[in-house]
């Protein structure tokens, strides 16, 4: 009795697995094989694109014209991804002087911004079950 007892506690303590979707990322066009995709993850338009509010943040590092990324910690929602080719390793997305960025870029949903940095509303994607989303950097 105490032995099933003590199995049914331990049982408990164990860390049950959760039930977080896994997204992979995969990212092409990459041009220059060096330096690392720094992805940055958004779960609301509010400080979207601004620098230290990203939910999640994670880093690949480039050996090839295309990188993947699985990212198994993100339950359940509503996401927008962005990314820049980190070339010269300084984690900062370098921008000319009117603030477009000198390394390259990537959305989710490959949002191609015009004349202006993209919303969240467009780069915006349901996470409910396992997804692979394909970006394709953007060259200046």
């Amino acid at each position: 009795m105490i032995k099933a007892l003590m199995f049914c506690l331990v049982l408990l303590t164990i860390q049950q697995p959760t039930n977080n979707p896994h997204l992979t990322i995969k990212v092409s066009n990459i041009e220059k094989i060096k330096g690392e995709i720094k992805i940055g993850v958004f779960n609301t338009g509010t400080n979207f694109l601004k620098e230290g509010h990203a939910i999640k943040n994670y880093s690949i590092k480039v050996e090839n014209s295309t990188a993947v990324l699985t990212i198994k910690d993100l339950p359940k929602g509503e996401y927008a991804i962005t990314m820049y080719h980190d070339q010269n390793s300084d984690n900062v997305c370098n921008r000319n002087f009117i603030g477009i960025p000198k390394e390259p870029y990537g959305f989710s949903n490959n949002i191609k911004p015009s004349m202006s940095a993209p919303k969240y509303e467009d780069c915006k994607f349901d996470l409910t079950e396992n997804k692979t989303l394909h970006i394709k950097l953007i060259n200046y």
